[in-house]
C-alpha cells in the first residue's frame, strides 16, 4: 500500500524527463545546460518529496509499533497483575485453609483433652465412691467378722470355762519355805 504513495512522484518525474527530452530533441541547438539544470532540479525536488514521504511512513510505522508495544506492555502488565492477584489469592486461600486445618486440629486436641479430663474426673469420682463404698463394706464386714469371732471365742471360752470350773479341784495353797534372811522392808516416811 505504501508503494502507491511514491507512484505519483515517479510518474511526475518520468513525465518531466520525457517533456525535457522532447523539448531538447526539437531544438537541438538549445542550451542543454538549462535542460540539465531543470532535470536536476526536478530530481532534487522529487528526492526531497520521496524523503519526506519515507520519513512520514517511518514515523507512522514507529507510532504504530510504539502503540502496539504499549498495548502489549499494557496487556503484559494486566496479565502479570492478574497472575499476581491470582497467586496472592491462592496463597491467601491456602493460608486460610491451613490455618483452619490447624485450628481444627487444635480444637480437636483441646476438645479431646477436655473430654479426657472430664472422663478421668468422672472415673476417679466413681472410683473414689467405689473405693469409699468398698472400704465401708470391708470395715462393716471386718467388724461383723470381729464380733462373730469374738462371740465364738466368748462362746467357746464360756463353755470351756464352765467345763474347767466343773472339773476344777479346789486349789491348794502352797506355802513357800523361807530360807535365809528376810530382806528389809522399806518404810514410807511421812
Amino acid at each position: 500500500m505504501s508503494m502507491f504513495r511514491f507512484l505519483p512522484g515517479i510518474i511526475i518525474v518520468q513525465a518531466a524527463t520525457a517533456v525535457l527530452v522532447f523539448a531538447f530533441g526539437e531544438t537541438p541547438e538549445a542550451n542543454w545546460q538549462l535542460y540539465g539544470l531543470l532535470a536536476l532540479t526536478a530530481s532534487f525536488l522529487t528526492a526531497f518529496w520521496f524523503a519526506s514521504i519515507a520519513n512520514h511512513m517511518k514515523k507512522d510505522a514507529l507510532a504504530r509499533m510504539k502503540e502496539k508495544l504499549l498495548r502489549e506492555r499494557e496487556q503484559l502488565l494486566v496479565a502479570t497483575e492478574k497472575e499476581k492477584r491470582q497467586a496472592f489469592e491462592q496463597t491467601q486461600q491456602r493460608i486460610v485453609k491451613e490455618t483452619n486445618r490447624a485450628h481444627a486440629k487444635a480444637n480437636f486436641k483441646v476438645g479431646a483433652t477436655v473430654v479426657g479430663a472430664v472422663g478421668l474426673g468422672i472415673g476417679l469420682l466413681s472410683f473414689q465412691f467405689f473405693t469409699i463404698g468398698l472400704l465401708t463394706l470391708l470395715a462393716a464386714g471386718g467388724a461383723l467378722t470381729g464380733y462373730v469371732v469374738r462371740a465364738r471365742q466368748d462362746g467357746l471360752a464360756g463353755k470351756a470355762a464352765k467345763k474347767l470350773l466343773a472339773r476344777r479341784k479346789p486349789t491348794e495353797l502352797i506355802e513357800a519355805e523361807t530360807s535365809g534372811p528376810t530382806p528389809p522392808r522399806l518404810e514410807k516416811k511421812p
